[in-house]
């Protein structure tokens, strides 16, 4: 249930289904969900749990993924799908948020920080954005599929350019009976050493929460949200 001081509605920006939250007349900082299919039940207790978390005012703009693997996957895996054009389209769902959506948000509701989010494979496309652009101040990567082949290669090569950095994983979906997705636990493990390396203790971290893959995304979700709003509103 959303809140009485809670505004929603749902819009069209750049020709995508865009549903936007915002707390307060003055938001602090922007924040920007990839909206899959199976997350548009849950992103109303989402936002409301970012904002129960939090005390910094924010926008949340939720852009619908019609096809989850085609436009969020960065390269192509034959564990993630067979699927050829799977791989191909990541770089145009990015270029849409950093050349439409961005700046239609920031024309509205002023300059203020972005952060970028998503769970399971939005949280390997937030994670791949950060070293792809520089456009957010931080990004929050919810069980991110960084199992996904290659990503060690790429990352140690990407630098970050977001200054903060949100990692999160259940504490069984390591034990996936799926032998590629089983390396999650020690990838997501490498990456925050890589992180702690090249970004610093205070601008990178990793929760662990009880249970697989598909417990509690809506929580896990906002709990990253409101760990990136804590460090990017405090220097706006």
């Amino acid at each position: 249930m959303i809140d009485r001081y809670m505004e929603k509605q749902k819009t069209e920006i750049g020709g995508r289904d865009v549903l936007l939250y915002q707390t307060d007349a003055k938001p602090r900082v922007l924040l920007i969900q990839t909206l899959g299919k199976q997350e548009r039940g849950s992103i109303d207790g989402e936002v409301q749990l970012i904002r129960e978390a939090v005390s910094a005012p924010f926008v949340m703009a939720a852009f619908a993924i019609d096809d989850w693997e085609v436009e969020l996957t960065p390269w192509h895996d034959p564990e993630v799908s067979r699927r050829k054009e799977v791989g191909e389209h990541a770089g145009e769902t990015l270029q849409y948020v950093t050349d439409i959506l961005i700046p239609s948000l920031k024309k509205e509701y002023g300059d203020r920080p972005v952060i970028l989010g998503g769970y399971s494979l939005g949280g390997l496309f937030a994670r791949w954005a950060a070293s792809e652009r520089d456009a957010f101040s931080a990004v929050a990567c919810c069980s991110p599929s960084v199992w996904i082949a290659g990503w060690r290669d790429y990352s140690a090569s990407h630098p970050v350019l977001a200054r903060n950095v949100y990692l999160s994983l259940g504490d069984r979906e390591e034990f996936s009976k799926n032998k590629a997705i089983a390396q999650v636990g020690a990838h997501i493990r490498w990456e925050y050493a890589h992180l702690q390396q090249t970004l610093g203790d205070d601008h990178c971290t990793i929760e662990w929460n009880p249970g697989n893959h598909f417990m509690d995304g809506a929580l896990r979700t906002a709990k990253g949200f409101a760990w990136c709003i804590s460090k990017a509103s405090a220097i706006v």
